[in-house]
């Protein structure tokens, strides 16, 4: 094997494939923190199981796109991934388009139990699957390793959380992160929820938000904001003012979408193969009426998706505090994507990531140790996190 295990990796590991032998759970949990190896044991494992069974074919799935594609990456780096293999979202895996008379893909369905040509499901970024997908999966009667963040916070729609309790937990950081310094953070966020003003390194920096050289600092970040770029808030009033300055200083003249805007989705629909908290760029844009409800003709370019989206989203959704609840059929809802709170970033990562610490008054020390570090776990080379 080309890659070595810690003794905790090594013993989930077992945990994992005596699991796999008995057959007599369809499914197990496994959380780590950030920096714990979490992918290095699910390469691990596909290799192993390979040495026992070369005709074994796993499904390495995530909900979102970009997650799917940073799994991929990383299982590809260590010659994880077989031939027959699948990597990709849920929704490729388990649903088949429906069509009309005309070949249009008019919704989405389980695909059949007999269809389904893999013998071990591995849910990554397991924290975000919503029950209704759970339960899909679980209907192929396949063995099911969800593995995900236990330190995070909790789904935004609250009942249902495959890592609440993970049946196997790593929590001792992985040798080649020990020196990471936004794995660093993260452990300070954890286990205290209480970051100091410091420069961990020329990229990681907890910044004074009262000094005037921070803002100084912010302003030129946001005027070279890319696609690489991830600014996160706690109140959605921030988010929206935050998204209204970043446009303002991209030059964006109006406070109508434009073509070039950064947007993020914030509903499901499985026709058209959009989900909550997908991130897109505006290729076209034209304004139209139906009934006197407002609306775009959108084309946007959604990340790390092969298609781009094309239909109508909600006018009146853009810069506001709330999702809308005036939802006309075949109309989505989009706003602007430059700033997210912490929420709608779960599952999300970006090479530089700007935090501003906000905690509602309802927080408790728990919640708040969470919230701040699902935040700064989002960054994956640059972290500057702006507070007192």
């Amino acid at each position: 094997m080309d890659l070595e295990l810690s003794d905790k990796q090594q013993s989930a590991v077992k945990d994992i494939l005596r699991w796999y032998k008995e057959g007599n759970n369809q499914y197990i949990t496994l959380g780590g923190y950030a920096g714990t190896g979490k992918t290095t044991l699910m390469g691990f494992l596909s290799k192993v199981l390979r040495e026992r069974d070369k005709k074994l074919k796993i499904a390495f799935c995530s909900f979102t796109g970009k997650a799917s594609r940073v799994l991929q990456r990383k299982l590809r780096d260590t010659n994880s991934i077989y031939k027959y293999d699948y990597t990709g979202t849920i929704h490729r895996l388990i649903y088949r388009p429906v069509t009309d008379d005309k070949g249009e893909v008019i919704n989405w369905e389980r695909m059949a139990t007999d269809e389904f040509l893999y013998d071990l499901i591995v849910v990554d970024e397991a924290s975000m699957i919503t029950r209704d997908i759970w339960n899909d999966l679980l209907s192929f009667n396949k063995p099911i390793l969800a593995v995900g963040d236990h330190g995070q916070l909790p789904p935004i729609d609250g009942n249902f959380n495959l890592m609440e309790n993970p049946q196997l937990r790593l929590e001792e950081i992985y040798r080649q992160q020990i020196n990471n310094p936004i794995i660093k953070v993260s452990e300070i966020a954890r286990k205290y929820g209480k970051i100091p003003v410091e420069e961990f390194s020329k990229t990681v920096k907890k910044l004074d938000k009262k000094k005037p050289d921070t803002g100084e600092l912010l302003e030129s970040m946001f005027e070279s904001y890319d696609i690489d770029t991830m600014v996160l808030t706690g109140y959605n009033r921030s988010r929206v003012r935050l998204n209204e300055g970043i446009r303002q200083l991209l030059g964006f003249q109006t406070p109508t979408p434009s073509q070039g805007d950064r947007v993020i989705c914030l509903k499901n629909n499985h026709k058209e193969e959009i989900f909550n908290g997908m991130m897109g760029t505006i290729l076209n844009v034209v304004e139209g009426n139906m009934d006197d409800y407002e609306y775009y003709d959108a084309e946007i370019e959604l990340d790390e998706e092969d298609y781009p989206y094309f239909g109508k989203i909600s006018k009146e959704q853009f810069g506001q505090q709330s999702t809308t609840n005036s939802i006309v059929d075949g109309v989505d809802l989009f706003d602007f994507g430059y700033a997210l709170t912490v929420h709608k970033a779960q599952g999300s990562q970006a090479k530089r990531v700007v935090v501003f610490e906000e905690r509602f008054s309802r927080m408790d020390d728990e919640m708040w140790r969470r919230w701040l570090y699902t935040a700064v776990t989002r960054a994956v080379e640059e972290l500057y996190i702006v507070g007192e």
